[in-house]
């Protein structure tokens, strides 16, 4: 019940927000907010030493039982992790966020949107239903979506957040359909059930597809090569909202679904390599481009990029533990996915402190260009130590929890070499060469970003406002973060103990003993091959930034039109284009055509299905006898529908469609329907009477020159409309392909407490159907009441432009 109102109350308290906005508007409103993520962070904090003892915490509430699709929470180690980053970096960016961001700014829009996305987050760490955690997860991608825009004046942040939206949905999307392929071959929706019946998931024809899927979903969220164009672009917005998305929640997301799906997906090769293989391509191509940016936030969205890829190969090469089974060696093999969860919690601690730094100089100098900056630190001296410290951990090096996490990374790339599966005795000594080039350009990009910053002579003249250091309440934040990368340096067995070895025992069930996966970390390991990598890291790395400007012309060897931005752009605009051309075609305001469009459609779909399955048939035998008076109807109907065709007046046109819509009325009665009879009688009548009532308003007929190819492309529409649907009403009584719906609705009473089929239908089977729809019209005229109150007036600036 906890871990269920840890996720409702970020929610609740988002519909809170517009009424304490309202009631306390001289107090910063990211006090009251910054209230949600300490105490969640409070009450997951006591469940520590329990989750250590190896208990689990699930609770059920039942929402679609019929479809297995229920609101199942799941407190075990790993959901703890990451549980406890977003809660408690987000505790700490709200904190930032309050001497960060102007009372002047829409406070009320932002952390509304701040805390639907940790609620989106919490959803997606607490679900154990596949459907649920698809539901938070793209609840995430809106409300991400929102932050990144949340200056929408400026055109850039907008572009960013539809960059961000597009390719992170289009990889939900995907996952989505590995979900219910993965459900198709386990019959359950739950991840521990589908765990505990991994045979008959593996032995489907639908394991590996669906394990492509669920990874097309991962990497397009973790922002991995090649989707991981949309991170950089996200820099628009807030710095809050990027050391929170970057370093503990949205781009965590999809590591987090790898971490979980490995029990199930662990130890097949195409899981190895696709994780492994994307993640160290990731690794290596972020570091490599962070060097030539000169914006420091862009430098780390690339750095960003490159340690994500850093942690999914981790978990990629972790994974061959799976394929042995438990054995002593397969244990030495889950060492990577322990480096992995160190790295998680060790990048979250120097990244949003480092993003947090990058805000502070933005704040406070007025850019963030490193062309412009340097000789800070005499003047921001706290804002070096930060930086410092944190650049120096993401570099690997002592004494600073980067340096432990990285050092066990070298150790997984080489030990993997010595498997003789996955032809890694031949190609897998580019784990480890790669690895370290990686690690080169990552320990440039960290000295760029202290030395181009604090270093050299301040160039006053460029700065857009006098240096100084940031007030003492922007610095609380990033400090107790490098406390942490400090902290965890000294006493790294205490994380391992109580965080990370639950982790490791949820994701790999099968093991008997957690404490078995757990190794002993030391500050000093001795002289061993990964402490020389991490020396020629060091060495070549400071050659190659002193040497900077000689081989930085490299990076323009890739014509800008090759780019995958460039790449995406023209594939964007291109498909606008081909849709608005197409569009335009045949949305051309002619209603005539889109009837013509509509019912082309309906006969070749449905009269050539019937051809083609050969299913005309026609046995006046099990018809019932047709009565005089019913003949009399239809001939009726028959001359009301061709006299409407040759009508002049309009009266005479609505004076034939009430003869029609009054003889259906009559059928009704007929073949003892009272109850619809009724029904049309009432629409017929209204209608009939809305339109006598506007009759003066009506436009009059007229005469319209229609060729005679036109007119006969019409009539023959016409008549194969109708023998298309006569046909289909004759041959329906001898259809025998598919089992007929009909006999789900014998049951309607049974099922819904209703013996009406109509009334059932309408407002119990259909009823969600209904819900929704009201629910979308509802939501429209919302929409367009909002563009007309917000429509700018007269003399108002032109912002959408900008």
């Amino acid at each position: 019940m906890v871990i269920a109102f840890s996720i409702m109350l970020p929610f609740l308290a988002a519909a809170l927000i517009p009424f304490i906005y309202r009631r306390f508007k001289n107090i910063h409103l990211g006090w009251f907010v910054l209230i949600v993520p300490v105490a969640l962070f409070s009450i997951l904090a006591t469940y520590i030493p329990r989750i250590a003892n190896g208990e689990v915490f699930i609770k059920t509430f039942e929402w679609i039982p019929s479809f297995g699709i229920n609101i199942t929470t799941y407190l075990d180690g790993l959901s703890m992790i990451f549980s406890l980053l977003i809660t408690g970096v987000g505790s700490l960016v709200i904190l930032y966020s309050i001497f960060y961001l102007s009372t002047k700014e829409s406070l009320h829009h932002f952390y509304c949107y701040l805390l639907l996305f940790m609620g989106a987050m919490l959803g997606v760490v607490f679900s154990d239903n596949l459907m649920v955690l698809y539901v938070f997860w793209e609840l995430t991608s809106v409300s991400s979506f929102l932050l990144i825009a949340f200056w929408h004046h400026r055109k850039a942040s907008r572009a960013g957040a539809r960059k961000a939206m597009t390719i992170t949905v289009s990889g939900g999307v995907a996952m989505l359909a590995g979900f219910l392929m993965l459900y198709v071959a386990s019959g359950t929706f739950s991840i521990r059930e589908i765990i505990a019946n991994l045979d008959v998931v593996q032995s489907s024809v639908y394991f590996v597809p669906a394990m492509c899927l669920v990874l097309l979903g991962a990497f397009t969220k973790s922002a991995q090569f090649p989707f991981h164009i949309w991170l950089p672009d996200a820099m628009e917005a807030p710095t809050p909202v990027s050391a929170y998305l970057h370093s503990a929640t949205m781009v965590k997301a999809g590591i987090y679904l790898v971490a979980r799906t490995t029990p199930i997906f662990g130890g097949h090769e195409v899981w190895f390599w696709a994780v492994s293989g994307v993640g160290l391509l990731t690794l290596f191509w972020g570091s490599f481009n962070a060097v030539r940016q000169y914006d420091l936030k862009a430098l780390l969205a690339y750095s960003t990029i490159s340690q994500l890829g850093l942690i999914m190969s981790l978990f990629g090469l972790g994974s061959a533990a799976l394929h042995f089974g438990y054995s002593t060696q397969s244990v030495i093999y889950t060492q990577a996915t322990f480096a992995a969860l160190f790295h998680l919690i060790n990048h979250s601690t120097f990244k949003g402190a480092l993003f947090m730094m990058v805000g502070i100089v933005d704040h406070e100098v007025g850019t963030r260009d490193i062309r412009r900056l340097g000789g800070l630190m005499s003047l921001m001296p706290f804002t070096f130590t930060i930086a410092v410290i944190g650049s120096a951990s993401m570099a690997g090096l002592p004494p600073f929890n980067g340096f432990l996490s990285k050092e066990m990374f070298f150790t997984a790339t080489l030990k993997i070499t010595q498997l003789d599966i996955f032809s890694l005795d031949s190609i897998g000594l580019l784990f480890p060469i790669i690895a370290w080039v990686a690690s080169v350009f990552t320990f440039i990009y960290c000295v760029i970003i202290v030395m181009r910053t604090f270093f050299g002579k301040i160039q006053p003249d460029r700065l857009e406002k006098p240096p100084h250091e940031a007030p003492f309440g922007m610095l609380i934040s990033p400090f107790v973060l490098v406390a942490f990368v400090i902290g965890i340096f000294i006493f790294p067995n205490v994380l391992g103990h109580y965080i990370l070895s639950p982790a490791m025992a949820s994701i790999y069930p099968m093991f008997p003993s957690a404490e078995e996966l757990t190794p002993h970390i030391s500050a000093w390991h001795g002289f061993n091959t990964e402490l020389i990598m991490t020396f020629g890291v060091i060495v070549v790395g400071v050659f190659l930034y002193r040497t900077l400007k000689k081989w930085r012309p490299v990076y323009q060897l890739i014509p800008q039109s090759f780019t995958l931005n460039a790449i995406y752009e023209r594939v964007i605009n291109s498909s606008e284009d081909v849709s608005g051309r197409v569009t335009n075609r045949y949305m051309n305001g002619n209603l005539t055509y889109y009837f013509v469009y509509i019912y082309v459609f309906f006969v070749t779909l449905l009269a050539g299905y019937m051809i083609y399955a050969d299913v005309f048939s026609w046995n006046p035998s099990k018809d019932s006898v047709i009565e005089p008076y019913e003949l009399v109807l239809v001939f009726v109907m028959i001359a009301a529908a061709i006299a409407i065709i040759f009508a002049k007046q309009r009266i005479t046109v609505v004076l034939l469609n009430g003869v029609l819509g009054y003889s259906v009325a009559f059928f009704f009665v007929v073949f003892r329907a009272p109850d619809l009879a009724l029904t049309q009688l009432v629409v017929e009548s209204v209608t009939t009477a809305l339109f006598l009532l506007s009759f003066k308003y009506l436009p009059k007929l007229k005469n319209e020159y229609i060729s005679k190819s036109w007119r006969f492309a019409k009539v023959t529409i016409s008549i194969a409309v109708g023998a298309t649907v006569t046909l289909i009403g004759l041959a329906v009584m001898n259809y025998d392909r598919f089992e007929p719906i009909s006999k789900f609705f014998e049951d309607s009473y049974d099922l819904a407490g209703g013996k009406n089929i109509v009334n059932t239908i309408l407002g119990d089977f259909r009823a969600f159907d209904t819900m929704l729809e009201v629910v979308v019209l509802f939501i429209a005229g919302l929409g367009v009441y909002t563009l007309i109150k917000l429509k700018a007036k007269k003399g108002d600036a032109d912002v959408e432009s900008k």
